[in-house]
């Protein structure tokens, strides 16, 4: 079999494999990885394909509907809670959930995917719409949608897990106060005057609105709670956010009781779907945006891919990221177009499609046109929901998402260098801007990785044996050949990257007498980047000043191809280039 690489003008390459007929495979070239055409079908196509071993039954069917009637129930509280927390209306998040949740599980990569608002955007949308108004908000959300579905089209799905996880964990226990803190005004029936996104301005407002308190829409919360933690104790099988919410509805309208409902707020939800609008897009406000955007779109990804991982760990299946990404963007757009809000996997309605016995994305899209149909029907009775009940749902969730028992474990048993990324990420989620504390957890954390590469990588003489320099006195120190006291052996371990380039010029000023050659070994040096090249063009460059022979010996294939590439091979001769230190020796004395 004759493997055949064409690459077009546009900038296609086709593999063809000679001898298998009408096969032909094309790949997009990206500047971080070949991106297989493969990795773009979604899996609702391949499981309507007659593969072996695909297909799908009625018997399938039947469970998926089952499964995505009960993912629909779970998510209509959630999707208006969501929504209502964020500054939005609760039709907008049913209509995310709707329009997204569809596109989401019809062209997504993984087979369980259940999308829709979640906590995560809560802080961002927030403050997007406090700044842009809800044009704003559309417009960052059409964006991130584009992004996202870049993301996927270049492979970035498989850089979005190298996140460290102190930052994760960070800015999640970070959304998870401050959606906790946003419910408290509902939650005790509070009448605050503005509605000020800063933290600390917000528990001030609570503090001057103590007396406004209403006992009675705090026992309509409490009651919610209880039911919640109870029906998860002793009946896990139904979801206990639709049992806290039905209970607290009941019992409001049996009673009559006065307290605060969604439709008294936001006069209830239209009957119907509102028709696509092209989002009206202002270039200088986009630009405002893009850094808003990024960030949705970061966190969708982040929050989507966990999720699917999440399935895969759940079922045995395993999902293709670059795919889920780009149905993630489309489904991101389609919200833009009926008014929604950003929309990303749930993981927590994933894992409820899972256990309800979903076999497929049908599920998926049947939880979508659930909603669809409370829409249609049965959207009035929504109107009668205390917002009491909604910030119960809220709270708990906020508790679930903080996940304070890892917080404090990273605290206890984390290196020093990941509690500080870990509560800066949180201190700057709380205090300042989640994008904000993203970015900046992220840098920090390369950095400190940086140091700790730079601490495990470098030159440092052990002065063992004679005429001998070897790195953190290597296992190769005892085992080194005696060699003369002009000759000095070097060992480099480690990458060799520009965290550790600088190392290298130091060294020969290191040496307490000019030796006659240097030998650099570098059979522990994995990769090297041009900041590395360049440290030692600049190293070659102060041996011969001093007139000083340079060696390398035993380089490896990434290093040695680098180094040809960079023509330094060439700069320092192929005799100076030697397959073992013997060798290097030999050359040395001679």
């Amino acid at each position: 079999m004759e493997l055949l690489l064409r690459i077009s003008p546009a900038g296609f390459t086709a593999l063809k494999l000679e001898g298998v007929p009408e096969k032909t495979y094309t790949f997009f070239m990206t500047p971080f990885k070949i991106v297989s055409l493969g990795d773009f079908i979604p899996r609702t196509f391949e499981l309507f394909s007659r593969g072996e071993g695909k297909g799908y039954s009625p018997a399938a069917f039947g469970k998926d509907c089952v499964a995505g009637l009960t993912v629909g129930i779970v998510a209509l509280p959630l999707a208006m809670a969501f929504s209502i927390a964020a500054g939005g209306s609760p039709a907008q998040g049913l209509y995310t959930a709707i329009w997204a949740g569809f596109f989401i599980s019809f062209l997504g990569g993984s087979r369980y995917q259940i999308g829709g608002p979640t906590g995560a955007f809560v802080v961002i949308i927030f403050g997007i719409i406090a700044r842009h108004g809800m044009g704003g908000l559309i417009t960052a959300t059409l964006l991130a949608g584009l992004f996202l579905i870049i993301m996927g089209l270049t492979g970035l799905g498989r850089f979005i897990k190298f996140i460290p996880y102190p930052v994760t964990t960070g800015f999640t226990t970070g959304i998870g106060l401050i959606i906790f803190s946003q419910q408290v005004k509902d939650f005790f029936g509070f009448t605050v005057t503005g509605n000020s996104p800063d933290f600390l301005s917000i528990w001030a407002s609570y503090g001057r609105s103590l007396p406004t308190l209403k006992p009675l829409t705090l026992a309509v919360g409490l009651g919610t709670m209880a039911v919640i933690l109870l029906v998860r104790k002793l009946v896990p099988r139904i979801p206990g956010a639709v049992a806290g919410v039905i209970a607290a509805t009941v019992l409001c309208g049996l009673f009559s009781l006065p307290v605060e409902t969604v439709g008294t707020r936001f006069g209830g939800i239209p009957r119907g779907l509102p028709l696509p609008s092209i989002p009206q897009l202002d270039w200088l406000t986009a630009q405002e945006l893009l850094r808003d955007s990024f960030a949705i779109a970061i966190l969708a990804a982040i929050e989507s891919l966990l999720s699917a991982v999440v399935a895969d760990g759940m079922t045995g299946d395993r999902h293709n990221a670059n795919m889920e990404l780009v149905a993630q963007g489309i489904g991101n757009i389609a919200a833009a177009f009926f008014g929604g809000i950003p929309a990303t996997g749930a993981i927590a309605r994933t894992a409820t499609n899972i256990k309800s016995g979903a076999q497929s994305p049908v599920a998926g899209m049947v939880h979508a046109l659930t909603l669809v149909l409370f829409v249609l029907f049965i959207a009035p009775l929504a109107s009668a929901i205390p917002l009491a009940s909604l910030s119960a749902v809220l709270i708990v969730v906020a508790w679930d998402m903080s996940n304070l028992g890892r917080f404090v474990r990273l605290l206890r048993f984390s290196p020093k260098s990941d509690v500080l990324v870990l509560l800066t990420t949180f201190i700057l989620t709380v205090m300042v801007d989640l994008t904000f504390a993203v970015e900046v957890g992220v840098v920090l954390a390369s950095f400190l990785f940086l140091r700790r590469m730079a601490e495990v990588t470098g030159i440092k003489p052990d002065a063992k044996g004679v005429g001998t320099e070897i790195l953190y006195g290597s296992p190769a120190a005892a085992a080194l050949p005696e060699h003369g006291k002009n000759v000095e052996v070097y060992e480099i371990t480690g990458p060799f990257f520009f965290g550790v380039a600088d190392t290298l010029q130091h060294t020969l000023r290191a040496v307490a007498r000019k030796p006659y050659a240097f030998i650099l070994r570098m059979r522990n040096v994995p990769a090297i980047d041009s900041t590395g090249i360049t440290a030692l063009e600049s190293f070659l460059a102060q041996c011969r000043r001093g007139k000083i022979l340079l060696f390398l010996c035993e380089i490896r294939d990434q290093p040695l191809k680098a180094l040809e590439k960079a023509q330094f091979i060439e700069a320092i001769g192929a005799n100076m280039v030697t397959e073992t230190l013997d060798e290097a020796l030999k050359r040395a004395a001679n």
